[in-house]
């Protein structure tokens, strides 16, 4: 049409810097067969540009809005007003009024229009922007159109526009706002549809909102709409709600709010077979995208109008396959305790470590039990194997197997698992427990792991160049081997079934629940506890001096050890702190990722919760909280055992209790160990690899070290063999990466994409508590404390951690805690075994703890039965 104005005719992908991503999705939508889009056109980020390019104070007032933080709320709203003001007095360019008063000849000068803004950062498969800029309905004439243009273009600067920018890394600056103007449609119903389920993700089921009158009704929250459910091609659900309000337009311009009659309010807004037409164009919509649609409709008399169609953004992507078969998939994170995204290096390390069958989605490991789950031979074995890990996990499982249409049973000879579709056995681990507690078994799994980790690091310094990789891809083997071992595995799983026995027999026989808890604390061989605990050890060394404390309290960076050496008391910390490090610096938050630095990369991680342990504990802490435990341990030992031999066949169930308990006293902190030998390994690996990444970038094959992250085990070999990396490749996934990080994993889903959820917790909940997973007993109250990264931590003695999720490198925090409370976890997971040793009550599987339970609120938690109360 013009320089300034495009008819919708005009728009398509490849006009999204000027249609931004309403007017962009309204072109496209405008050429497809069987959509009915009301006509209209655009005009363009250009006319925006060079209008508010007239203003030198709008310049200024942006460069000084480019300054300020997320914090800066009192300043952001100042500003955010001034710019509206600024943005809605420019008087519009001639040539740009004249191409809008041309279109509306064209459309029609005396019609009515909606004036929609349209963003160029809006309707992204990576963000939404949904109702961050103001739309206005029904305006009618040539002025009021051009005034309403110039709201629009203020509007890309409401609060909640900044602010959602400001979130989602959008640069004011770089962000353009073009405005649609489209006829408007007086509908007797209107809408939202969305072609995958909003609130399971089930992408077979659309569902649709409807009310009465203009959509705004809706979107603005004023009314209930009927909600409509199609699972393909059929009516599966309709609820029909009292829709006591409907907004219409008014003749000479602009909307009202009209109430229903009564007898209309309970009257369904579309008909059986208008909900059926209007499912099939969603999924007509939903398949010219090539992904889920979120879409803004209107009926006026029998026809159907899309006025709007943006990507659904919060749906989890689901595990690519290659048949159409249905799959059940459990998600890894959960059961490591570590549900960030992965970068693609290590989600490969992690694949190739693992024996299990697994498919990666949203930069998250799923591990696919479908197979498991069709055989009778296995399904109950893997439920109640991952039901002893996390409760929530073999509660879904069992909804899923219970459907009994979406998992076809495989009838098999009951002991062996079903083949999997490419011909290879769907593994199981052997569970097999332990019958009688072998004091040498412990001691040699450990001395065997120290010994293959300590011929890894000699060994892998000579490797360099493919052969690296073929020497990883070797040990790798053998590690693998170690992981599933009889005898490792044997171990865990005696001590957990030791432990459920006594919490069974103990609550039949003397009435009182989880005593294993108690018992479990200070348990020999624990590497993760010690390493808490050894933290302690490292604050003693540094107390005495006073220079090295005021020191460490203002490191600004990694390189603090080597200015250690000027003070008194110096070289002390530095030999206190390379001991420790020797030890566990291949630790650190998110650690199962081999792409996160370590506390031997990061060291300055470590100084806060030794300034901790300084300021919350005398000297001599770490051997006094040990020996606390254990005699508390043993305390309730001989308690329970004097109390079981005063029962009917006492000295007989006493008996059996001992031997229960010596299980579990010598065999639970072996759980951590194995973990333990994977991130050494893998911290192995990766030293080796950072220094061939060191050469590729000294010759420029490779412009930065943190780039091999972003490709695969093979990907980097190919990388080091041939020297060319693909660019556009790493990139692109620098970018997925981003969009993954502010993704939550789903425990259980299915390849429809349905988040299959369940929910626990005691049976008589006081009220306004908050239920969750007991998992360490005893009831504590104090300040919560809800802290995201672990270098963030303030930790007063006495408070109660709340956290997502805590994964094996936290468990320094847990010697300065009273509880915990996380979003994630199961009863055999890191945060839980830990807890129980140090005697922490503990509830996990708190969903969105981290947002209901706010930072320095006093509450109670109740790890015997399983909640948490606001105080």
């Amino acid at each position: 049409m013009g320089d300034y104005v495009l008819d919708f005719q005009e728009i398509d992908s490849a006009q999204l810097a000027l249609a931004g991503g309403k007017g962009t999705n309204l072109g496209e939508l405008s050429r497809l067969d069987g959509i009915q889009v009301p006509g209209g056109f655009c005009v363009t980020t250009a006319a925006f540009i060079k209008a508010l390019s007239t203003s030198p104070q709008f310049k200024q007032l942006l460069d000084a809005l480019a300054l300020l933080k997320i914090t800066d709320r009192d300043r952001i709203a100042d500003m955010s007003g001034e710019i509206r003001r600024v943005i809605e007095a420019i008087a519009i360019p001639a040539d740009i009024q004249d191409e809008v008063s041309n279109s509306l000849l064209k459309f029609g000068e005396g019609h009515a229009y909606a004036v929609r803004s349209s963003a160029t950062a809006e309707d992204l498969p990576t963000a939404s922007f949904a109702g961050q800029q103001d739309t206005y309905l029904n305006v009618i004439g040539k002025e009021e159109i051009l005034k309403h243009i110039s709201k629009c273009w203020a509007s890309l600067f409401t609060e909640r526009a900044i602010f959602y920018r400001m979130q989602n890394g959008f640069d004011h600056r770089k962000v353009y706002l073009a405005v649609v103007i489209q006829k408007m449609i007086f509908p007797g119903a209107a809408g939202i549809m969305f072609t995958a389920d909003p609130v399971t993700s089930n992408r077979k089921v659309v569902s649709i909102d409807a009310g009465f009158g203009l959509g705004e009704a809706l979107v603005s929250g004023l009314v209930n709409a009927d909600n409509y459910k199609v699972c393909n091609g059929e009516l599966t659900d309709k609820k029909v709600s009292a829709k006591k309000l409907a907004i219409y337009a008014v003749k000479n311009g602009g909307v009202k709010q009209e109430t229903i009659e009564d007898a209309q309010q309970s009257r369904q807004a579309l008909t059986d077979a208008q909900i059926l037409e209007l499912a099939s164009t969603g999924r007509l919509i939903e398949q010219y995208f090539g992904c889920p649609q979120d879409i803004e409709w209107c009926l006026a008399g029998d026809t159907f109008y899309i006025v709007q169609s943006r990507p659904i953004t919060t749906l989890y992507p689901i595990p690519e396959v290659n048949d159409t078969e249905n799959h059940v998939y459990i998600s890894v994170g959960h059961q490591q305790m570590m549900t960030d995204a992965i970068k693609p290096l290590g989600l490969s390390f992690w694949l190739l470590t693992t024996p299990a069958h697994m498919r990666v989605a949203g930069g998250r490991l799923f591990a696919d039990v479908t197979q498991m789950l069709a055989s009778p031979g296995t399904r109950n074995t893997i439920i109640n194997t991952l039901g002893k890990f996390d409760p929530l996990v073999k509660e879904a499982l069992t909804t899923v197997v219970d459907r009994g249409d979406f998992i076809k049973t495989i009838l098999d000879d009951n002991t062996n698992p079903v083949p999997a579709k490419d011909g290879k056995p769907a593994p199981l681990p052997n569970y097999q427990a332990l019958n009688e507690y072998d004091p040498t078994m412990v001691s040699g799994l450990i001395n065997r792991s120290r010994a293959a980790i300590n011929a890894l690091e000699q060994n892998i310094l000579s490797k360099s160049g493919p052969a690296l990789f073929d020497f990883i891809l070797e040990n790798i083997g053998e590690l693998k081997k170690g992981i599933a071992e009889p005898q490792s595995m044997g171990v865990i799983m005696t001590a957990m079934n030791a432990a459920s026995w006594i919490n069974e027999k103990i609550e039949l026989w003397l009435g009182e629940k989880n005593v294993a808890d108690k018992l479990s604390q200070s348990v020999p061989d624990n590497i993760t506890s010690e390493m808490g605990l050894d933290l302690l050890e490292v604050a003693d060394v540094i107390r005495p001096y006073p220079q090295v404390i005021e020191y460490l309290q203002h490191i600004k960076d990694d390189q603090f050890l080597d200015g250690l050496l000027r003070f008194d008391g110096g070289q002390e910390t530095r030999d206190a702190f390379d001991t420790y490090l020797n030890k566990y610096g291949m630790r650190c938050a998110g650690e199962i990722d081999i792409t996160r630095d370590r506390w031997s990369e990061k060291p300055a991680t470590l100084v806060p919760l030794i300034l901790s342990n300084i300021k919350n504990f005398e000297p001599g802490a770490r051997a006094r909280k040990f020996e606390q435990g254990r005699r508390e341990a043993l305390e309730k030992e001989q308690e329970l055992l004097h109390r079981l031999k005063q029962l009917p066949d006492g000295e007989e169930k006493a008996r059996e209790f001992k031997r229960m308990t010596d299980l579990v006293r010598n065999y639970a902190g072996y759980r951590e160990y194995p973990k333990y030998s994977i991130i050494s390994r893998y911290f192995i690996y990766k030293q080796a690899l950072l220094k061939e990444t060191a050469r590729l970038v000294q010759i420029k094959v490779i412009r930065e070290k943190e780039d091999i992250y972003y490709l695969t085990f093979n990907e980097l070999r190919e990388v080091v063999t041939t020297g060319k990396p693909d660019y556009e490749l790493i990139t692109q996934r620098k970018e997925d990466y981003e969009l993954y990080k502010k993704l939550s994993p789903p425990r259980v889903m299915t390849s429809d994409g349905e988040i299959i959820t369940s929910s626990y917790g005691p049976e008589n909940l006081p009220a306004g508590a908050i239920a969750g997973l007991a998992v360490s007993s005893g009831v504590i109250e104090g300040r919560a404390r809800v802290i995201l990264k672990m270098e963030d931590a303030d930790i007063q003695e006495g408070d109660i951690l709340v956290t997502p999720f805590t994964d094996p490198s936290w468990t320094p925090l847990f010697v300065s805690v009273k509880g915990l409370v996380t979003e994630v976890g199961g009863l055999m997971t890191h945060g839980a075994v830990i807890a129980r040793e140090y005697g922490l009550p503990a509830v996990v599987g708190v969903e969105n703890v981290a947002k209901t339970i706010k930072d320095g609120q006093r509450i109670r938690v109740n790890g015997t039965d399983g909640y948490i109360e606001l105080l």
